[in-house]
C-alpha cells in the first residue's frame, strides 16, 4: 500500500508533521517495498485558504491510498474520503516510527475529522 506521512522534513527520520494540509511535506511510502519519496508542500504551508483541499488533491495524485498524519480538518478528510484514501490520524515521532505503527496496527482509520477547520 502506498501510504503519505505528514512530515517536517524530506525523509523517515523526519519528524511528523501533525498538520495534513500546512504540513511541509508528504513521505509517500510503500509498506510492503519500502521504497519513500519525499513531495514538497510549500505552496499550502502559508496559503490563505484551502490549504487542504489542494493538500489532499495533491496527495491522491501521487498515488497514495492512504494519510498517516498528527490531525485532519473537515475539508481536507472529504477531499480524501471522496477519492477512496485511508485516513489515519494521532502520528507521532518519527516518519519511520509511523510507518512501522500503520503496519504493526497501532494506528486506526478514522471516519471523521479531528479538528475543526483552520486548525494550526
Amino acid at each position: 500500500m502506498k501510504v503519505a506521512i505528514t512530515s517536517q522534513g524530506p525523509d523517515l527520520a523526519s519528524p511528523v508533521d501533525p498538520r495534513f494540509g500546512r504540513a511541509k511535506y508528504f513521505v509517500v511510502a510503500d509498506t510492503q517495498t519500502g521504497e519513500f519519496a519525499a513531495h514538497d508542500n510549500a505552496q499550502n504551508v502559508t496559503a490563505i485558504q484551502g490549504a487542504g483541499i489542494q493538500a489532499g488533491r495533491n496527495v491522491v495524485e501521487l498515488g497514495a491510498e492512504a494519510i498517516v498524519t498528527g490531525h485532519i480538518g473537515p475539508n481536507a478528510f472529504r477531499t480524501l474520503q471522496a477519492a477512496g484514501l485511508k485516513v489515519y490520524v494521532g502520528a507521532q515521532g518519527t516518519v519511520g516510527e509511523a510507518l512501522e505503527a500503520l503496519k504493526a496496527g497501532r494506528l486506526q482509520s478514522v471516519g471523521k475529522p479531528d479538528v475543526e477547520a483552520h486548525w494550526t
